[in-house]
């Protein structure tokens, strides 16, 4: 399916594909995380987390969309956090958890079945319990009998896939209530600045020259996609953004983080999708005429996700996370390789990680309605048996 870039810039047609407007509703992120603020705020309940002490582990349940709230849990828990954090929304909870560790049950619905399962389960062990969902739901009444404390989110009529920003700031605020994180509000208030930053930049008025997120997905719709993140930051941002190519774009993609993921990226751009050798403007023939000539191959390309470039002076590990990125994205331009980088502006990392996210979460409705797909839906998902519901 061809890519039609005149279906970005004609407001009918570009509507008549995302007839959910999925691209208004990316845009209000920065809204959706100071709502999100205000409410966690004005919850009663908040500095009851945990009874109001740090708690020995914590275990985050959350699936599908909600998933990525953990991820970035799991960033700013690993990195500055005094206590282990584990992950897994679907499976059993984890047999160490006991009354002296906190579980984070997060769902869009509220009615996931993992998180709902896995909250319970917490309250028959005794556990701290806190739950991230829609008040009146069966994860608020699993916090309600367990005495836990539960942070609602507004109600909304947005894609499960746009609300991350309201599921992961309630779930900041209450991880910062009892003392396993430290996130100010004016950190928050950052954020939503550069998410409405994004938005600005990626808006669907603004030409491909200006647009980053347009430009992008012209750029994706010529390759099949590795998405690497060149650092811990980096990394969520790649995950999260192969998990929106394929959701929303229908655009498989594979995703790793530096240095780790380095062997099997190096190793990818000399296989069959590989160009082969090294090839003008990344292995495509500028003369082919995309109407008359039949489609071409798709090879890989690279999209490297990136940190600012640290300081001279700066700390070991992030200058030689930047060497190795750097000798990834040469390498592959020495294959012939496509090489799209993107790298963040300074900030705290949530700020870096937002600004990372917006733009690709863009990228990705874009390149969905440039081959004509509705980005808000998944065809053929309703005919796979998928865990039921919780009642």
């Amino acid at each position: 399916m061809a890519f039609d870039e005149s279906l970005l810039d004609d407001e009918g047609r570009r509507h008549s594909v995302d007839a959910q407007d999925l691209l208004r509703a990316l845009a209000g992120a920065g809204a959706q995380l100071r709502r999100a603020t205000t409410l966690a705020g004005e919850a009663p309940d908040l500095p009851r987390v945990a009874g109001g002490e740090r708690p020995r582990a914590v275990h985050v349940a959350a699936v599908g969309s909600s998933e990525a709230v953990a991820d970035v849990l799991d960033l700013l828990v690993s990195t500055s956090g005094p206590v282990l954090l584990t992950r897994d929304g679907s499976g059993p909870l984890p047999g160490w958890v006991g009354t002296l560790d906190l579980v984070v049950a997060v769902s869009v619905s509220g009615r996931a079945e993992g998180p709902v399962r896995q909250a319970r389960e917490a309250a028959r062990r005794g556990a701290h319990l806190l739950t991230v969902g829609p008040s009146g739901s069966p994860l608020a009444d699993a916090a309600e009998a367990a005495r836990g404390v539960h942070l609602p989110i507004a109600p909304s009529s947005d894609h499960s896939r746009t609300a991350l920003w309201g599921l992961v700031t309630p779930t900041l605020r209450g991880l910062d209530a009892c003392g396993v994180l430290e996130v100010p509000e004016h950190v928050l208030d950052r954020v939503a600045d550069r998410l409405d930053e994004q938005a600005e930049a990626c808006r669907p008025d603004a030409e491909y020259f200006v647009n980053p997120a347009k430009s992008l997905a012209l750029e994706l719709s010529e390759v099949t996609p590795v998405v690497l993140g060149d650092g811990p930051v980096t990394g969520v941002a790649a995950r999260r953004a192969s998990a929106m190519l394929a959701r929303t774009a229908r655009t498989p993609s594979t995703w790793g983080r530096l240095p780790d993921a380095a062997a099997q990226v190096v190793a990818c751009l000399s296989g069959p999708l590989a160009v082969g050798e090294k090839a003008p403007d990344g292995g495509r023939d500028i003369f082919a005429d995309p109407y008359l000539d039949a489609p071409a191959g798709q090879h890989l390309g690279l999209l490297l996700l990136r940190d600012p470039t640290p300081d001279t002076g700066g700390p070991a590990g992030e200058i030689e996370r930047h060497n190795t990125a750097q000798s990834v994205a040469d390498h592959a331009q020495d294959t012939g390789t496509r090489v799209l980088e993107h790298t963040a502006h300074p900030g705290h990392p949530l700020e870096r990680l937002a600004e990372l996210v917006a733009l690709t979460d863009f990228a990705s409705t874009y390149l969905a309605i440039g081959h004509g797909l509705d980005p808000a839906t998944a065809p053929g998902l309703s005919d796979i048996h998928l865990p039921r519901k919780a009642p």
